[in-house]
């Protein structure tokens, strides 16, 4: 299994963000990379569509042959985790659970989740923090224009600062000591947020903390590469890919060299 890919699907592109952490973390790994471009947003949709299509990417990855899958969307992995850890016969890490520790760690007053419409209706990060420590204060909010903004590319443009403003401000009143960013669109942000609301309050990236969860589970397997080559990870959607490919360009800071569109995953 050592030398197997690590599969990594998202709703679209904000998943590059949990696939910049694992590369950081773990440069020798393949990575494969699906983004479900043709069917996004994710956030909108109902639990059932979620776990369809979840499944459906699950399987693409499956077909790479991958030896463990990473859930690199908060509704997803709100929705369709328990499913697809119950079905496949390899790991399935979600990007909930390791945020949510993160939080329970560090908090010591209040703690905001914020994120698409759907994961906050899932109240699935209120319950895993809840689980870990059942006296915190969980304050959520959905704020499902970031993903809009960040996938226009939006990244310092005065509407975004006014719309991070107009979700995260009243959060701040509230006192909480950490903010949990609950979409991987999010961390992409994380100077502008971090400038609306304060540097005194810790922002957990569920990027950093997925990554941390992935190396955990490859070394107790015995399942990291042991590849001292360089390798050439892999990057799909289903439409699009020119504009993955540029907004992709953003989030990673570096050049694409190329994006396949990916056979039916249906």
């Amino acid at each position: 299994m050592n030398n197997k890919a690590i599969g990594i699907f998202d709703s679209g592109i904000g998943g590059l963000t949990v696939y910049n952490a694992i590369k950081q973390r773990m440069p020798r790994e393949k990575l494969i990379y699906f983004g479900d471009t043709a069917r996004l947003p994710y956030g909108t949709k109902s639990s059932e569509t979620i776990i369809k299509y979840s499944m459906e990417n699950a399987q693409f990855l499956l077909k790479k042959e991958v030896k463990i899958i990473i859930v690199a969307c908060n509704s997803s992995s709100s929705y369709s985790l328990p499913f697809l850890q119950d079905k496949l016969s390899i790991p399935v890490v979600g990007v909930i659970e390791p945020g949510a520790e993160a939080a329970v760690k560090l908090s010591k007053k209040k703690i905001g989740v914020i994120g698409t419409t759907a994961t906050i209706a899932s109240k699935a990060y209120e319950k895993a923090i809840l689980t870990k420590k059942p006296d915190a204060e969980v304050i959520s909010k959905d704020c499902p224009l970031l993903v809009s903004l960040v996938e226009e590319g939006w990244i310092n443009h005065e509407v975004t600062r006014l719309v991070i403003e107009e979700y995260l401000l009243p959060l701040k009143e509230k006192a909480i000591d950490i903010l949990v960013l609950g979409c991987t669109h999010y961390p992409v942000l994380k100077d502008q947020i971090s400038d609306v609301i304060g540097k005194e309050i810790r922002l957990i990236d569920s990027g950093e903390t997925t990554s941390k969860k992935v190396y955990s589970v490859l070394k107790n397997r015995a399942w990291l590469s042991a590849s001292d080559n360089r390798v050439e990870d892999e990057f799909y959607v289903s439409d699009f890919p020119e504009r993955f490919k540029n907004v992709g360009e953003i989030f990673l800071k570096r050049k694409l060299e190329k994006v396949n569109i990916a056979e039916e995953t249906s």
